[in-house]
């Protein structure tokens, strides 16, 4: 087995650093690197460009996981290391960003859609624009 890149070591700890009660229940999903997205996976999601996609889940989320659901692959979670570091100009930023891909994809693995995703950061960013202000 081939020791882990330095980006992989900031997936594990993005990882590890998902609350305890969270990491408890995710189920049956990987978490893993790939350097671009494929035609196949922006076509799946919409997107016309390899650098807009950051990351991926695929698979049946928690919410709609059925009392037969078993016997299948893992869901997978991915992330876009030649993406995510395009847009990152430092190391702090680099961490910041897999850390958020992270927890985006990994809220899809619990059933939370992205115009959900999208009001909670807005959300966030306003309550941080106002912090910064006073």
């Amino acid at each position: 087995m081939e020791p882990l890149s330095e980006f992989e070591k900031l997936v594990v700890e993005a990882v590890e650093g998902l609350p305890p009660d969270l990491l408890a229940h995710m189920d049956n999903v990987d978490v893993m690197v790939q350097g671009e997205p494929t035609l196949e996976q922006l076509r799946s999601v919409g997107v016309l460009s390899p650098g807009m996609l950051l990351g991926l889940y695929s698979g049946v989320p928690l919410t709609h996981r059925q009392r037969s659901y078993g016997m299948v692959l893992p869901d997978k979670i991915i992330l876009f290391q030649t993406s995510i570091e395009a847009i990152c100009s430092t190391e702090e930023t680099l961490v910041q960003k897999v850390r958020e891909v992270v927890a985006h994809e990994v809220a899809h693995h619990f059933g939370i859609g992205d115009k959900w995703l999208q009001a909670l950061e807005a959300s966030r960013n306003h309550v941080q624009e106002n912090k910064a202000r006073s």
